[in-house]
């Protein structure tokens, strides 16, 4: 049975969450895309496939669905992510596995191992770098963001909730380089050949500076592990579940 939860970030925002429970002392921890919601269909049959053989934890960012404040697209999400691992550890999950998608993909790799909290980390369709203007779907969200008529569409019509400058003060390291951090927790990196958003090369970036981590440590822990998916595009929308099952499989192995 569901069992939702508003969560409240460090910083006191409200957070939607939902706890999808199983008898499995694993837990993933989803963290969706821009403008998605875990109410979403797109999002939710992605929890169904990982809730036949774990725990599943997910929320809505911040601006988005139920959950109050405004996005700032990545930059303050951390805290949202944070919540949802901390409740998965209240709940009594002995492993917590973060699986992120596009937007949510390059928070989780910020997030990293966050305080010990995280036992693994999975990025799906993340940018390597911020402000990546190089397709026309990312300037079409280019301008959602940075205009007042696209935040007030993007508020109306997608119920997501953009802050004015969602980006101030010290910009953190882009997901190419805070991957360098995750290792030697395992790491999985998946990308897709069609990706119209952030092509091929962004999985490749990340994986590059994953491995520069896991080098840096002298190859201890897992390598970390990049997946390039002949057929696949972006993020929820696009994930089929055999690869939902292939992702839980890799998740659930024995490191």
């Amino acid at each position: 049975m569901l069992q939702t939860r508003f969560l409240v970030t460090s910083d006191d925002v409200q957070i939607s969450a939902v706890h999808l429970p199983s008898s499995s002392k694993t837990a993933f921890v989803v963290a969706h895309g821009f403008t998605g919601s875990w109410r979403y269909q797109r999002v939710r049959k992605v929890l169904r496939t990982l809730n036949e053989n774990a725990g599943v934890i997910a929320f809505d960012f911040r601006g988005h669905g139920e959950s109050g404040g405004k996005t700032t697209v990545g930059l303050l999400e951390v805290n949202d992510l944070h919540s949802a691992v901390s409740w998965a550890r209240e709940l009594g999950y002995h492993k917590v596995v973060t699986l992120g998608f596009s937007m949510g993909g390059a928070v989780a790799i910020r997030y990293g191992v966050g305080q010990g909290l995280v036992d693994s980390v999975i990025s799906v369709s993340a940018p390597a770098f911020w402000f990546y203007r190089g397709t026309t779907a990312t300037r079409r969200v280019a301008r959602m963001v940075g205009t007042s008529w696209g935040r007030g569409l993007t508020s109306l019509i997608l119920r997501t909730r953009i802050e004015v400058k969602p980006w101030y003060g010290e910009i953190p390291d882009p997901p190419a380089t805070a991957a360098r951090e995750i290792p030697p927790a395992p790491f999985l990196i998946v990308h897709g050949e069609q990706d119209h958003y952030f092509p091929p090369e962004h999985g490749l970036e990340i994986h590059h500076g994953a491995m520069q981590g896991w080098r840096a440590r002298g190859e201890v822990g897992v390598k970390p592990e990049l997946w390039q998916v002949d057929g696949f595009a972006h993020a929820e929308l696009s994930t089929p579940d055999e690869l939902t099952e292939r992702i839980a499989r890799w998740a659930l192995e024995p490191a």
